[in-house]
């Protein structure tokens, strides 16, 4: 399948951000770190996943609209479980991002440049988003992990799927 140069750009971003804001996430939270730690990993995470919500709203109107689906070929069985597994990452990481801005007890700080007004006040309800966002992120980093062993067993096996997100002239979609 080829990609626009947009959507090899939103799939790379997307990864740093994901894979950075659930190792450092899960870092602080179950290795014992100075809580100066803890806090700077949450002011940087919080700024970056603020940062990132509308470049992931853009990359699920990509995916939908001109992926998988835009294609009129019949699809086999593993390419529809593929394309399950990335819905179901785009739902997930959509829960996770959602509930990061409904779980905030003070304002969202985006890197020390703009201020958003927490959404809630309600401590029950905070704690509840809260909840479901821990969940979310520990679904998340099982679906993650699901792909990225999915790219390797697929490179291993000789079908080099990462070609398709390279930015080569062969694999860039016109």
């Amino acid at each position: 399948m080829r990609y626009s140069v947009g959507q090899i750009w939103l799939h790379w971003i997307s990864a740093v951000v994901i894979l950075w804001t659930l190792f450092s996430g899960f870092y602080v939270a179950f290795i014992d770190v100075a809580m100066e730690t803890k806090n700077w990993v949450g002011f940087i995470n919080v700024s970056l996943t603020a940062l990132y919500i509308p470049i992931f709203i853009l990359r699920v109107y990509f995916s939908f609209f001109h992926g998988f689906l835009a294609y009129g070929r019949k699809r086999c069985a593993a390419e529809y479980v593929a394309l399950v597994v990335h819905k179901a990452i785009y739902l997930v990481l959509g829960i996770v991002l959602v509930t990061g801005v409904l779980m905030m007890d003070r304002p969202i700080n985006i890197f020390d440049v703009l201020l958003i007004a927490q959404l809630l006040t309600d401590p029950t309800a905070i704690e509840w988003f809260t909840q479901i966002h821990i969940q979310a992120c520990v679904v998340l980093a099982v679906l993650v992990a699901l792909h990225v062993g999915a790219v390797f067993k697929h490179e291993m096996s000789g079908r080099p799927v990462l070609k398709n997100m390279s930015f080569s002239q062969e694999t860039i979609r016109q």
